[in-house]
């Protein structure tokens, strides 16, 4: 099936992607969370979300370099014969540490290679108005065969990316509706990712659970280019083709009928749905 689609480094990239967080065990909620979702996520769940999100149209994934999401995307490759391009974040306390990061994501196969933001905005200087060995870094992604970019939580790197004219083909951003992980007020995240000429991947669409996904997604696909793309972590088939059906309605205009959900207190809204 077809997906609205966008282009990020001469590739054809779908405008929604998949996340990791959820299919790897980071919740953003509780340590007790975590490790249930580490628990649960077995390389056969993660499979089973995978395989509804490529048969939807999606055609990329966003991680960190973990041998977990290694081992599912060539599980589900083997299954399906879908490939997944693959937007690998390595991290790294110095420059060294990050150069090795790089080519693991090499050896792994990845597309796209995008400096965490552990590494990127903790070797920002905004008053110099640079990243810290950042032309090596895009240098030694280019030279291993991958497409250089940056993860940030800062818009200050998207600014300070585009002025110092950086070889990357994209950046990735948190923004949602309520300034969840942003570092500034909603709409000044808004206007830097509309004023980058280059498209930007926005993560955290719902807060990480915090925002009901009619809403989270509707607001941030409204208010960003039509070149940028939006990363969603998923936690099951069902959540899937869920978020998948109402991106699709938001960005080609036909909506589908969607099943609301239903408790015991919205009786008087309406019937349950098996009446």
């Amino acid at each position: 099936m077809s997906f609205p689609m966008t282009e990020i480094g001469g590739m054809s990239i779908s405008r929604l992607i998949i996340g990791s967080n959820w299919l790897m065990g980071a919740s953003h909620t509780s340590a007790a969370k975590d490790k249930w979702l580490k628990r649960y996520q077995t390389i056969e769940r993660v499979v089973a979300v995978l395989e509804v999100c490529s048969a939807q149209g999606l055609n990329a994934i966003v991680s960190g370099p973990v041998p977990k999401m290694y081992e599912a995307l060539r599980a589900h490759e083997q299954k399906t014969g879908r490939h997944l391009t693959w937007f690998l974040t390595p991290t790294g306390q110095d420059l060294a540490e990050m150069l090795d990061g790089i080519e693991q994501c090499a050896q792994w196969g990845a597309e796209f290679c995008l400096p965490h933001q552990c590494y990127t905005d903790s070797h920002l200087l905004i008053a110099e108005r640079r990243i810290i060995g950042m032309e090596q870094i895009t240098q030694k992604i280019r030279d291993l065969g991958m497409i250089p970019g940056l993860s940030t939580h800062r818009p200050e790197t998207i600014t300070i990316g585009d002025a110092a004219g950086y070889d990357v083909a994209t950046y990735i951003q948190p923004y949602n509706s309520i300034g969840f992980l942003c570092a500034v007020e909603t709409d000044w995240v808004a206007h830097i990712i509309k004023k980058t000429e280059k498209p930007v991947i926005v993560i955290k669409p719902l807060a990480a659970g915090r925002i009901v996904p009619p809403t989270g997604l509707s607001f941030v696909y409204n208010s960003i280019k039509p070149t940028d793309t939006v990363c969603i972590g998923l936690l099951s088939p069902e959540e899937a083709e869920e978020d998948i059906a109402l991106v699709r309605g938001i960005l080609t205009g036909i909506e589908e009928q969607r099943e609301l959900q239903y408790t015991r207190s919205k009786a008087s809204l309406a019937p349950p749905p098996n009446q």
